[in-house]
């Protein structure tokens, strides 16, 4: 079990919520993982910078509308159950 404090577990178990354990730090649960540093590598693929100067990120952020950064959110029930129905083991889709 991921550390938490005592307060937390206390309130867990008097919910009587019960507490999946996940891998820690699992690119499959966080959103800017799979999602966005997926799409941001995708953007640089092929590109050559010859200084930090000629990395622009902004136009990226900026190119990217609402719908992309919803589906990232909305994604996440789903891709936590396909974590669960693995085991924690990383997906590979």
């Amino acid at each position: 079990m991921p550390h938490t404090s005592l307060a937390t577990r206390t309130k867990l178990l008097e919910l009587g919520w019960e507490v999946m354990s996940h891998p820690p730090y699992s690119p499959d649960l966080a959103p800017s993982d799979y999602h966005l540093f997926r799409s941001l590598q995708n953007f640089l693929n092929g590109k050559n910078f010859s200084n930090n100067d000629d990395l622009n990120l902004v136009q990226f952020f900026v190119n990217k509308d609402r719908k992309f950064y919803e589906r990232g959110i909305t994604k996440l029930p789903e891709r936590w159950q396909k974590v669960i129905e693995q085991n924690g083991r990383y997906l590979t889709d």
